[in-house]
């Protein structure tokens, strides 16, 4: 079965269940877009990654990355290799010691960790035309999310209106901790210092 490579085009508020985010992935070479619904900690997970942000302490999925890497397990790709009653499955394609090795995993989880490893993110025909968006050729296609490397480390890297964008997000996911952080940082360039 032929890979269809995907990116990552928008993380955005679920219009279809409140409470809860979708990833839109895009292919590569076409028009269709490829929804999928997750929960807040996983948004907030891949949002994290997408910003090259760098938290005080690592969060789950940054845990999972060291341990493969400190275990010489290299996260090769991710699969989104089935649609069943509405639930998206994915896979873990790993190489360690120089076998393929596939883990099972959650879509959103799977996502998550291919922003943190950089490695591509894969689909199917079959999972494209069944729950695949075909946008008009009058529609305007939505740029890649592009990832912030590790240039910006901490909010230092960030301008004040980058700030400021990721103040309202933070904030509207709930995460008050990194909220404050971003809101001391303002204040401490709105003084000078």
């Amino acid at each position: 079965m032929e890979k269809i490579l995907l990116h990552i085009v928008t993380l955005t508020q679920s219009v279809t269940q409140a409470q809860n985010f979708a990833v839109v992935l895009g292919e590569e070479n076409g028009n269709r877009r490829l929804p999928i619904v997750i929960g807040n900690a996983e948004a907030q997970a891949i949002a994290v990654a997408l910003e090259g942000m760098v938290p005080t302490r690592p969060l789950t999925h940054d845990l999972f990355k060291n341990t493969l890497d400190t275990f010489g397990i290299v996260l090769e790709e991710v699969r989104i290799s089935e649609l069943l009653d509405g639930i998206f499955y994915a896979k873990l394609i790993c190489s360690f010691q120089g076998d393929i090795l596939e883990v099972d995993a959650r879509s959103s989880d799977a996502i998550a960790l291919a922003v943190r490893f950089e490695c591509p993110i894969y689909t199917y025909e079959k999972v494209l035309a069944e729950a695949g968006i075909v946008l008009s050729e009058n529609e305007d296609k939505p740029k890649k999310v592009a990832r912030k490397k590790a240039e910006k480390k901490g909010l230092t890297g960030y301008t004040t209106k980058e700030l400021n964008d990721l103040l309202g997000k933070t904030v509207a996911s709930e995460d008050y901790e990194k909220a404050a952080q971003i809101r001391d940082e303002l204040t401490r360039r709105s003084k000078g210092s």
